[in-house]
């Protein structure tokens, strides 16, 4: 909630309130009113069905849309992006948006079928770092690639089947290199016909038994790749 409230390309324009989350976040209730946020008292029966979970923490906000036009997500020199390619797990992109967002990227961009970053489970996920950077959506994948070139960025493929792994890329320098890494569906990764679409593709590798990594571990271990050859 307080990254909603310190969100600087949006507003929040309401919040509702349980008595008990009142008690709990009277400091944060202050500083809502002082900006003339209406704020409204609801039972825990509303609360619950406001946010859609189970255990719900009494404070929901009503803000503006996050997702922002390509290029105002992709303006100036952005040196790295993630983006989901039909992405259908909303936990799963909203943890992708904070790995992102820890690695310090510069934008996330939700392509193709992927989930609206707007599902409570991906805002819930994201543990706000939907609000700590830009977000674009767009269901045209190939104009989200095209986006991506025109801003300087070279796209990656993270695919399990890649002929060559992000250890040999970043031996030879090429994660230096302004990258918008794209990651693919957790059952089936990403399609060949996308894959041939993008500049290369690169593997995580496996050292041990298990057959694979999951989406979000995968994307942070790319981005985190990236991340650190661009700071050495």
């Amino acid at each position: 909630m307080r990254e909603a409230l310190a969100w600087t390309s949006g507003e929040v324009h309401e919040l509702f309130v349980t008595a008990t989350a009142a008690e709990r976040n009277a400091d944060l209730l202050r500083s809502a009113s002082a900006r003339g946020i209406r704020v409204s008292e609801v039972d825990d029966r509303a609360a619950a069905s406001l946010s859609e979970t189970v255990t719900p923490q009494g404070l929901i906000a009503v803000c503006d849309v996050v997702p922002q036009p390509l290029e105002a997500a992709l303006r100036g020199t952005p040196r790295l992006v993630a983006v989901l390619h039909g992405v259908s797990d909303p936990g799963n992109a909203g943890t992708v948006t904070r790995v992102a967002d820890a690695a310090g990227a510069d934008a996330v961009i939700f392509a193709g079928d992927t989930v609206d970053p707007h599902n409570g489970k991906c805002v819930r996920a994201s543990t706000g770092s939907l609000f700590h950077l830009p977000i674009a959506r767009s269901r045209d994948a190939d104009e989200v690639f095209a986006a991506c070139r025109a801003a300087g960025l070279r796209l990656v493929a993270a695919d399990g089947y890649a002929e060559h792994d992000l250890v040999e890329a970043s031996a030879k320098g090429d994660l230096k290199h302004p990258t918008a890494w794209v990651f693919g569906s957790e059952a089936h990764g990403l399609p060949d016909d996308v894959v041939a679409k993008l500049d290369t593709s690169l593997k995580v590798p496996l050292y041990g038994a298990a057959e694979s990594l999951n989406l979000a571990t995968a994307a942070a271990v790319c981005l985190y790749a990236s991340a650190r050859d661009h700071r050495n």
